[in-house]
């Protein structure tokens, strides 16, 4: 379509010059505008007294008034400068240089029959303590799909599946795709299991929410809850391996970060009602170490708590190989963080995790430090790995506080 021809010399609809009303001297003192006109001076008062009295003005303005009302107030921005305070500690001191892991040696929750949900791999446990039951929201994969599932146990070593597994599984139909529902992060408010989980298709996850008043049955948000990022950021290709931990009154989430080159990092974001996220400014907050190091190829699955007056991270780190190990990190912010080198990493001692050891997810019992993870026998990145779960163990010292992820005290 060409550009419109608007004459400049005549109004069609009289045949008067069309800046006719610009030369004339008539009384216009009703017009919002001071005489001489040909000056076209205007009059403040008059032009918003004339623009109010417009129904199409006050239409406009009345539009606004409503949508700044209904919407402004839960309106915020992507990001935000924060750090981390009010969390009940693990512990009145700890130091993981100078403690060592006691791993057992067997699986705790292993693979499914052929054929099942979980044939192919158990993996990414999230435990919660309810009402003296501890509740294990593990991922099962198929070889296809991954899922979610439900495992409780009373000592955290023998567990018990729920017999109508999987509980939580990917809506093809909507944003989800048909990939994966799992490797998520459990949390009960006082009134009912909260499971922030990843899906969407394979390298291009979101992170989602889902409610159950029973752990079983669960209701899901509709929509992702943490997006990934705009384009060129760390972020804006995937986010996911969410690990939520709540410090007065306010909901933090550490989680998977990946670019469009592949790269993985970890971020932190903040929520107070676990559906609207801010993400951290200093994003990623934690990077892939240098070239030789268990974690040069990428990072995922934190799980951050809080001991003395520190924040600690137990993180997975992936080698050049595929090999994965869960390495230490330590904040005092719970935002600028440090790897500690000097602490002991988690390691598979046997066959079934010699490989691969990640996803670990920490509950403090007493005066140990309880970590779940996930464990294989073939050096992969994501799946197809024989992952079954296992248990380990370190002394945290003495007066341990209730996990972050327990019930409210």
């Amino acid at each position: 379509m060409g550009p419109r021809h608007v004459s400049q010399t005549s109004d069609h609809r009289d045949g008067k010059p069309l800046l006719a009303g610009v030369r004339e001297q008539e009384d216009v003192k009703n017009s919002g505008y001071s005489q001489p006109r040909s000056r076209w001076h205007a009059d403040p008062r008059k032009v918003l007294r004339s623009a109010w009295d417009s129904p199409r003005f006050f239409h406009t303005f009345l539009f606004f008034v409503l949508f700044l009302t209904a919407c402004g107030p839960s309106w915020q921005p992507k990001q935000a400068r924060f750090e981390l305070s009010g969390c009940d500690p693990f512990a009145a001191a700890f130091d993981p240089a100078e403690a060592k892991w006691d791993v057992r040696r067997e699986p705790v929750l292993g693979r499914g029959p052929e054929g099942a949900w979980d044939a192919s791999d158990v993996l990414n446990p999230s435990v919660v303590r309810w009402n003296g039951t501890l509740y294990n929201f593990y991922s099962g994969f198929d070889g296809k799909t991954w899922h979610t599932g439900l495992a409780t146990s009373a000592d955290g070593a023998t567990w018990e599946k729920f017999g109508q597994n999987p509980i939580l599984s990917p809506d093809a139909a909507g944003w989800e795709g048909d990939y994966i529902a799992a490797n998520g992060t459990a949390f009960h408010d006082g009134e009912q299991f909260l499971y922030w989980y990843h899906g969407g298709p394979r390298g291009a996850a979101q992170i989602g929410l889902a409610a159950s008043g029973d752990g079983r049955t669960w209701k899901k948000h509709g929509s992702p809850v943490l997006e990934t990022g705009p384009q060129g950021s760390w972020d804006e290709a995937a986010v996911a391996d969410p690990y939520l931990i709540r410090c007065g009154g306010v909901f933090y989430m550490y989680f998977l970060g990946q670019n469009r080159f592949g790269l993985q990092r970890l971020g932190v974001a903040r929520s107070e009602d676990g559906v609207h996220w801010q993400k951290s400014h200093k994003n990623p907050v934690l990077d892939v170490g240098p070239p030789g190091s268990f974690d040069e190829n990428g990072l995922g699955e934190p799980a951050v708590f809080f001991a003395g007056q520190s924040y600690f991270m137990l993180y997975t780190g992936r080698n050049r190989d595929e090999g994965r190990r869960v390495g230490w990190a330590q904040s005092s912010n719970g935002v600028d963080w440090e790897k500690r080198p000097a602490a002991a990493l988690l390691e598979g001692p046997d066959p079934w995790n010699a490989q691969v050891i990640c996803d670990p997810a920490v509950v403090a019992d007493g005066a140990k430090l309880l970590v779940w993870f996930g464990g294989g026998s073939r050096p992969s990145p994501d799946e197809k790995l024989a992952g079954e779960i296992g248990l380990a163990a370190m002394t945290i010292g003495a007066g341990a506080a209730p996990p972050v992820t327990a019930e409210p005290q």
